[in-house]
């Protein structure tokens, strides 16, 4: 059994023979439990069960008659070999690369392509365009919140695709949260897959999605220079960690009578597989972990939402993508230039439109993203949050924003967080505390653990 570099979803596997329901309840991995409660994906091969393993990414898998793993190698390494070509011969490559790949991933197809305000879902659309594709765009933005879908709504136009806008608004969540916790399975929190709340709208639109996942780590740099390898480890912990997360693992750590201590037991794992990568570019070899471990474990988790409807396609995750990148001069990468360039020498008109992370500016413009260029755009958009927050409309950032505030809200999260079935794993104390921290203390800090508290909710109730 092989796997894709970055695999798109998780295959299990078991490294013991089966045990019955009663014993698996005796063989959670809590270690593996504490780490997705502060990251917000499992680690590595790691599981809720000691006895199971996912297979890892890039490598041919042997199993036995009853789903036993047996042997494990793999097939591709991430490196960093740069060639010694210019900025136009690497944009050429990735021209072509990029063409051949959606053109093989689409066909003749139509084509469904969520569009966003940044540059992935923006090269894809050149890129369909150029070839001549089907397509129906769509995206999505937060009621009261930054109008995303106006950027998209402007690319679709100049690329001549249908297009529909949706508005997500307050506790979606509640009417498909157990519908989510069976597609994904409870390997991720429920707060960040907006495309739930349009789940039933897919059905319509076409035949194939068109992903952008992971095109901005890919053609990004990850660090500005060159790392030790404990600075390179501390870049790594920085990333990953989520606010409050530590925070509950530790907790949880605690309350389950692990040995040790948390923290000391994260970053020996996370070093682990850090110094197992054979890359002394710090940049590339952030992004070989990466794309190892937080792509397939974190980002493919809930590409399942939309496989659930129709067939997905993904350029950036593809084996070839993958092994361009490592030829690439980091030079090349860094700043997304690669993909700037290209949407400017395809389509011109795409490039004129806002870049969503450099607003007001745009492909052309984004260097003036600084002081004084910047200043009048915020203070206008200071003036228009804070005359929102006065009239009772605040400004919505986060997706938890939605699910977690307000009355119904606030009934439907203590549902799950108070119910029997969490108490069998985390003490009621542990819940009440962290909370009374969101309610009273600081969303922002305890909006992550309680998401995964709501989360190890769902799952208890899965095995109930």
């Amino acid at each position: 059994m092989k796997t894709q570099i970055i695999p798109i979803k998780p295959t299990f596997a078991k490294v013991q023979k089966n045990h019955s329901q009663s014993d698996l309840r005796r063989k959670l991995n809590k270690e593996s439990i504490c780490i997705f409660t502060a990251i917000g994906f499992f680690l590595d091969q790691d599981t809720y069960w000691k006895d199971e393993v996912v297979l890892p990414a890039a490598s041919e898998n042997k199993l036995d008659k009853n789903g036993i793993l047996q042997e494990s190698k793999p097939y591709f390494k991430w490196h960093y070999s740069p060639r010694n070509i210019t900025f136009e011969q690497a944009l050429e490559e990735f021209t072509e690369l990029f063409h051949t790949i959606i053109e093989e991933q689409v066909g003749n197809k139509k084509v469904i392509l969520p569009l966003s305000g940044g540059l992935d879902s923006r090269t894809q659309a050149v890129a369909l365009k150029a070839l001549g594709k089907e397509v129906h765009s769509y995206s999505y933005d937060f009621k009261e919140g930054y109008p995303e879908t106006n950027i998209a709504k402007q690319i679709a136009k100049v690329c001549g695709f249908e297009f529909q806008e949706f508005h997500i608004g307050k506790g979606y969540l509640w009417n498909s949260i157990e519908e989510l916790a069976t597609i994904n399975n409870c390997y991720s929190d429920f707060t960040h897959p907006r495309q739930m709340a349009i789940i039933n709208e897919f059905d319509a639109m076409g035949d194939v999605f068109s992903l952008g996942h992971w095109g901005d780590v890919l053609f990004d740099k990850m660090v500005d220079r060159q790392l030790s390898s404990e600075e390179e480890l501390q870049v790594i912990i920085k990333k990953i960690i989520v606010k409050g997360g530590m925070e509950l693992a530790t907790a949880l750590w605690k309350q389950w009578g692990l040995e040790g201590n948390f923290e000391n037991y994260l970053h020996h794992r996370i070093k682990n597989l850090l110094d197992k990568i054979e890359i002394k570019n710090s940049s590339a070899k952030i992004r070989a972990f990466k794309s190892m471990y937080w792509a397939p474990r974190w980002t493919s988790v809930n590409l399942a939402v939309f496989s659930e409807k129709k067939p997905i396609t993904l350029p950036y995750y593809d084996d070839r993508m993958c092994e361009f990148i490592c030829t690439v001069p980091e030079k090349y990468l860094a700043d997304r230039k690669l993909q700037i360039a290209y949407i400017k020498q395809q389509n011109p008109e795409v490039a004129k439109i806002t870049w969503q992370s450099e607003k007001p500016f745009n492909l052309y413009t984004f260097q003036k993203n600084k002081s004084p260029y910047n200043l009048p755009y915020r203070v206008l958009n200071k003036l228009q949050r804070e005359t929102k927050a006065i009239l009772g409309k605040p400004y919505i950032q986060r997706n938890w924003e939605l699910q977690f505030l307000g009355d119904e809200n606030k009934k439907q999260l203590e549902r799950y967080l108070f119910s029997d079935e969490l108490k069998e794993l985390v003490s009621e104390e542990i819940v009440q505390d962290f909370y009374r921290k969101f309610e009273t203390q600081d969303q922002v800090q305890y909006s992550h653990p309680v998401s995964m508290l709501l989360t190890l909710a769902l799952k208890m109730k899965q095995m109930n």
